[in-house]
């Protein structure tokens, strides 16, 4: 990465320095932006011998990709915490939360993503951002209510946007006017890794490359990507997309550096016309992040290629495929993959309603039964599941999303064993739920039968097993249950009434591994 002292990094905000400069008065300067370039600072220097260590190349074409040193053992373990955990909360919280999926007085619409509104209504980014920023007044506190929330939901990490497309960054940057820390004097990111940590929870940032508000992000290079100006010459005249990608390697490494153990970064998003190295530098940009953070998880989005886990645009344009150089986790959005994906890593990320971002206008919830056998197909077919919640502009939960997520939670005090930690369904179909199956440390195997049908007759009958069955009883109370059969169906005699109105779990220990045919 080349970043030199005359390089212009900070985007503009010309009507905000002439509005609001009381909110200003940290951390910047007086001459407006948009007509000065960057004045020699230390932390650029910094920036510019970080990146000549990992390696950073001064243009997309020095870049190629890299052939992986890690070995698969060494990349089982950095992954293993990730693949026990099962579950994870997403947050999608910024400033088009105040705006809350409305704009100059009306309803931006009923169903869909409210942090797109920007984009959804055309808006350019200094009228944007007059709308939004005085909406955006985030609470005292507000981190740790969500970090006990997700704790009580029974999620093992917290994957929170630290920018979103829409450019506003929630740490204090050094390389931005357009952040937490010049708008707000606070630095949120900080916030919220400290109350992640307090919970025990492991923490993810969601970093996006696409940029509506930095004035030298070439959103034309691609078709295929959203921007408010969309098919508009840029305002600014001719742009300069490796300026951008200058500032966007200095958010990053600000991310990595100042807040200690990061835990998973969550890249959002590429084209199939506009990716990877050429779009994002993002060999070197992952190069970066592992100098920073060895043990990070990362995901395929800085790609759009069948190679990185993608066969077309669109969320459900995934594939069943990874090379572990370009992430190490596919990411279905709003979809189930039908029988998993064997053999690849993957995460679905869902919404609680129809928005990522918060939106007053937004009342088709998902149920509590369908969120939580959604949970437990996507863990029966070897899956993460990271649910969205879109927190308000104060930084409240949603009621509807509290709710929901405290059903979850009581689910999983009683069955979370039958989620964490466990592997995929061994048989290819069970027409009254899912099953999921974890070894145990004294060599057996333990099948963890997910009742979504709760048998009228009182048998749960099961594909053949040539194990041989130890032992059968009920999560909810430990109730020993009768099994029979040798043809080699097993049949498991249940109590007249399911002790889980949505998903009552049978816990059923086997001799031995399982074939290893069975084993996903």
């Amino acid at each position: 990465m080349n970043i030199t002292p005359e390089i212009h990094l900070r985007p503009r905000l010309p009507w905000f320095r002439q509005s609001c400069p009381s909110l200003l008065a940290h951390g910047t300067t007086d001459s407006p932006l948009s007509t000065r370039t960057m004045k020699p600072n230390p932390l650029l220097a910094l920036l510019t011998a970080a990146c000549a260590l990992v390696g950073c190349p001064a243009s997309a074409a020095e870049g190629a990709p890299p052939a992986s040193t890690e070995t698969a053992p060494q990349r089982d373990a950095r992954l293993a915490w990730w693949r026990e955990a099962r579950f994870g909360m997403f947050v999608h919280w910024g400033l088009y939360s105040g705006l809350a999926g409305t704009w100059d007085g009306k309803s931006v619409g009923q169903t869909g993503g409210m942090e797109w509104i920007q984009q959804r209504v055309g808006a350019d980014t200094d009228t944007y951002t007059k709308a939004a920023i005085p909406l955006f007044k985030p609470t005292p506190g507000f981190a740790t209510e969500w970090a006990r929330l997700a704790k009580a939901a029974g999620c093992r990490y917290l994957v929170f946007t630290t920018k979103h497309h829409d450019g506003f960054a929630l740490h204090d940057s050094k390389v931005s006017d357009f952040d937490a820390g010049s708008v707000l004097q606070r630095d949120l990111v900080k916030e919220l890794v400290a109350a992640c940590r307090a919970e025990g929870l492991r923490v993810g940032f969601y970093h996006s490359v696409i940029d509506w508000h930095h004035d030298q992000y070439e959103y034309a290079r691609s078709k295929q990507l959203p921007h408010p100006l969309k098919g508009k010459p840029y305002p600014n005249g001719t742009r300069d997309h490796a300026k951008y990608l200058d500032y966007l390697f200095g958010e990053v490494n600000e991310l990595v550096s100042n807040y200690g153990p990061v835990d998973i970064l969550w890249w959002d998003y590429s084209a199939q016309d506009f990716q990877g190295q050429e779009a994002w530098r993002a060999f070197d940009l992952l190069k970066l992040v592992r100098a920073k953070q060895p043990g990070i998880t990362m995901n395929n989005r800085l790609f759009r290629s069948p190679e990185a886990g993608w066969k077309s645009m669109g969320t459900d344009g995934y594939a069943a495929r990874l090379d572990a150089i370009y992430g190490d986790f596919v990411t279905p959005e709003q979809h189930i993959p039908d029988t998993g994906m064997p053999g690849v890593d993957w995460e679905t990320c869902m919404t609680l309603n129809t928005t990522w971002g918060y939106s007053d206008h937004d009342q088709a919830w998902k149920s509590d039964a369908t969120l939580i056998r959604n949970l437990v197909d996507i863990a029966s077919k070897g899956g993460n599941y990271l649910l969205n919640i879109g927190p308000k502009g104060d930084g409240s939960v949603p009621e509807p999303s509290v709710k929901a997520l405290a059903a979850i939670g009581a689910w999983m005090r009683v069955n979370g064993e039958s989620i964490y930690g466990t592997s995929a369904n061994p048989f290819e179909k069970l027409a009254w739920g899912r099953c999921t199956q974890k070894r145990l440390p004294d060599g057996n195997t333990r099948l963890y039968l997910h009742v979504f049908d709760w048998p009228a007759d009182g048998q749960l009958v099961l594909p053949p097993l040539t194990n041989r069955v130890m032992k059968a009883s009920l999560l909810a109370d430990g109730k020993t249950l009768a099994v029979a059969g040798t043809d080699p169906r097993i049949r498991v005699s249940l109590p007249a009434a399911a002790p889980d109105k949505v998903v009552s779990v049978i816990a059923l220990d086997l001799a031995g591994p399982l074939p290893a045919a069975a084993r996903r």
